[in-house]
């Protein structure tokens, strides 16, 4: 009986609720629609595993509900016509320190989201141009050779950039750029006097792109954890207190509203 009750208040409230949210999604919008936009946009999709424990469900359907939200949230992305989005899908502590078995669901949403990817009507109407990159020697070979179909099926497109960092870290990422450019200095292609700032940016995952305008973080942490730490020098940080999967377009708009307020100074 107590249960039926709490069901029936339940839906009451969110019959009075939806119209409030609806109101306050248009007001909202209002503000931000005259822009500036971010160029190129990083997500840090932080509070799956909390809010799965939160309803009382296993760690891996917070993955899954997660999944489904950054779906959702690139088409409203792709809606205010930002050119790049950057998603932190795996850290590589993510692929070397959770559980086997959360670990093994972590990698079947990855491939299954590439294998949409590789069918998504969208990416080619939208030529969005896909980039999957991290530490490869830890992600399984099917999702490796996944990877690389996507990306070849994707290389023509200019129109818009999705990178999905997979088993990354933001030090090792560097780390790799130095050995390359080493390297070519070893051969000789290279003098050292001729290495600065930009040629040091194009030897990143990111090379040729922006760098991230603004980077949004959900489930209230208020740190970047490993993530993308050479471009996101004059990043605008936005942290937001909702778990992932209950990420919802007004705290996507809040972002962007607040993003359009920031005086960007880029160091001056």
């Amino acid at each position: 009986m107590k249960k039926s009750i709490g069901k029936t208040l339940l839906r009451i409230g969110d019959k009075v609720l939806r119209p409030v949210y609806k109101l306050y999604e248009k007001w909202l919008w209002l503000q931000i629609k005259d822009g500036p936009f971010p160029v190129h946009i990083g997500i840090i999709p932080d509070g799956n595993r909390r809010w799965a424990k939160l309803h009382n469900m296993a760690v891996w359907y917070g993955h899954e509900y997660g999944y489904k939200r950054i779906q959702e949230v690139l088409t409203w992305i792709w809606e205010l016509g930002v050119k790049a989005v950057t998603i932190y899908a795996m850290s590589t502590e993510n692929c070397t320190r959770r559980p086997p078995e959360e670990r093994n669901r972590l990698f079947e949403i990855a491939e299954r989201a590439l294998r949409q990817l590789l069918e998504s009507k969208e990416i080619y109407e939208r030529k969005i141009r896909v980039k999957i990159f991290g530490n490869m020697d830890l992600v399984p070979p099917r999702i490796v050779e996944l990877a690389r179909r996507v990306e070849e099926a994707t290389r023509n497109h200019r129109e818009r950039f999705l990178n999905i960092a997979l088993c990354y870290g933001g030090r090792q990422e560097i780390v790799e750029a130095v050995r390359r450019i080493a390297e070519k200095v070893a051969r000789g292609e290279l003098r050292p006097e001729n290495i600065d700032e930009e040629l040091f940016s194009n030897h990143l995952y990111t090379g040729g792109l922006p760098d991230p305008d603004l980077i949004i973080r959900t489930s209230g942490e208020v740190r970047i954890s490993n993530f993308l730490l050479w471009q996101l020098a004059y990043s605008e940080l936005y942290f937001c207190d909702v778990y992932w999967p209950e990420f919802r377009k007004i705290d996507f708009w809040r972002a962007i509203r607040s993003y359009q307020h920031r005086e960007r100074r880029f160091g001056r």
